[in-house]
C-alpha cells in the first residue's frame, strides 16, 4: 500500500476495533490505489505529494463482501457506496481473558477479484474499567492550528508524522489516564478526529513516536472529496452519536471527554452531559485560542453544568488537565508528576505558538 509499485489492485485496510466481552466494532476500508511510477523518489517533497495524492484518490469498492472472524466469533458485511465497512459482532464464543488486545482476521472478496485476507488489533479490556477515556485528537492531542484553515490543511496532508507537534505533556497525561489511580490500570482511550480516514496510517505512526497510548482511533467522516465534490461532506452529529455509541458500548462505565475550544467540543459534549445523566466525570477543553467571545460562550456551558456532577474545565495546558484529574483521583501522583516534568522539559521552539 505505502511502496505500491505493482497495479494497484484490491487492498483491504482494517482500523482497530474495540468493544467489550459481548459486543465487539470494527470499521475498515476496501479500495484500489494508484501505483507508484518507478520515477518518482523513496523520499523527499515530492514522494511526499505523491503519497497524499494516492491516499485521497483512492477508489473504493461497493459491494464487496467481508468476512471477519474473532476467535470462534465470525459475521459478514458488506462494503458501501465508498468501499468503508462498519461491522457489529456480537459476541457468542468468549475470547481469552488475560490480555486487552486480540486480533480479527478478515477474507475480502469482489467481483472478478483474487480475494485478499487482512487482519486488525481488537481492545477489549482485560476486567471492569473504573473509567473510558474519550478524547479528540486535532487540537487537543496533536497540535493542527484549525484557526488557519490553509495551514491546516498543510498540516493534515502533507506534514509527516515526525514533524507534527504534540502539546507538551500531552504523552505523560494519556499514560497517566491509561494506568488509572494507582498506576496499574489499563483503562480504554478512544479518539476521534474531524480529520478524514485517508490519514489514519500517518497518526498510527505520530501516536507511536510520541509514546502516547494507543487506541481505536475513529474518524467523524469519510471526506467524500472529488472533482465533482471538492468539499468535505458535513460531520452533523456524528461525533455526539460516536461518543453514545461508546458510551453505550461500555455500559455504566464513568467517561471523561478531552477536546478543544477551537470548535465545537464543548458544545458537544455538554450536550452527552444532558444526555446521559451521571456518566460523564469531567470534561477537559484545551483552550486554543484567546477570542473573548469564545471564552464567555464556554463560561456559560460551565454555567449550565453546575447542576450536574460534572465539571468543565477549560485548560491553557495539560498540567492544569492533570491537577484536576489528580484531585478527582482519576490518576496517580506519580502520573501527575511526570505530566509535571515533561511539559517542564519541553523545548520552547516545539511549543505551538500562543494562539491569538
Amino acid at each position: 500500500m505505502k511502496r505500491g509499485h505493482g497495479r494497484g489492485g484490491l487492498t483491504a485496510t482494517p482500523y482497530r476495533g474495540y468493544g467489550s466481552r459481548r459486543e465487539v466494532f470494527l470499521t475498515g476500508r476496501v479500495f484500489r490505489q494508484a501505483p507508484l511510477g518507478k520515477s518518482v523518489p523513496r523520499r523527499g517533497f515530492l514522494r511526499d505529494l505523491v503519497d497524499v495524492a494516492r491516499r485521497i484518490g483512492r477508489r473504493g469498492v461497493a459491494g464487496a463482501s467481508v468476512d471477519i472472524r474473532l476467535g470462534d466469533n465470525r459475521v459478514a458485511v458488506t462494503t458501501d457506496r465508498d468501499g468503508y465497512f462498519d461491522a457489529h459482532l456480537m459476541l457468542a464464543s468468549s475470547l481469552p481473558s488475560d490480555s486487552a488486545w486480540h486480533r480479527a482476521e478478515l477474507w475480502v472478496s469482489a467481483d472478478q477479484e483474487l480475494p485478499v485476507r487482512a487482519s486488525a488489533e481488537v481492545f477489549i479490556p482485560v476486567s471492569a474499567t473504573d473509567l473510558l477515556v474519550i478524547s479528540d485528537i486535532d487540537d487537543t492531542v496533536m497540535y493542527t492550528g484549525v484557526a488557519d484553515k490553509l495551514r491546516m490543511l498543510y498540516r493534515l496532508f502533507i506534514e509527516q508524522p515526525d514533524q507534527r507537534m504534540a502539546f507538551p505533556g500531552v504523552a505523560a497525561l494519556y499514560q497517566a489516564l491509561h494506568r488509572g489511580a494507582d498506576d496499574q490500570g489499563e483503562r480504554p482511550i478512544l479518539y476521534v478526529s474531524r480529520g478524514p480516514w485517508a490519514i489514519y496510517e500517518m497518526l498510527e505512526t505520530f501516536f507511536q513516536l510520541n509514546r502516547i497510548p494507543v487506541g481505536p482511533i475513529l474518524f467523524l467522516r469519510e471526506w467524500g472529496i472529488s472533482l465533482r465534490h471538492p468539499l468535505p461532506r458535513r460531520a452533523v452529529d456524528h461525533k455526539q452519536q460516536l461518543i453514545s455509541r461508546m458510551l453505550a458500548t461500555f455500559e455504566g462505565v464513568p467517561c471523561v471527554l478531552i477536546g478543544d475550544s477551537g470548535q465545537h467540543d464543548p458544545e458537544v459534549y455538554t450536550r452527552i452531559v444532558e444526555a446521559h445523566p451521571g456518566r460523564i466525570k469531567a470534561i477537559y477543553i484545551r483552550r486554543v485560542e484567546q477570542r473573548e467571545d469564545r471564552q464567555r460562550a464556554i463560561q456559560v456551558l460551565c454555567d449550565q453544568l453546575r447542576h450536574t456532577h460534572c465539571d468543565l474545565v477549560l485548560a491553557a495546558d495539560s498540567v492544569l488537565i492533570a491537577e484536576h484529574a489528580h484531585a478527582q483521583g482519576f490518576i496517580s501522583g506519580h502520573g501527575l508528576a511526570a505530566v509535571r516534568r515533561e511539559a517542564a522539559a519541553a523545548p520552547e521552539d516545539t511549543r505551538p505558538e500562543d494562539p491569538a
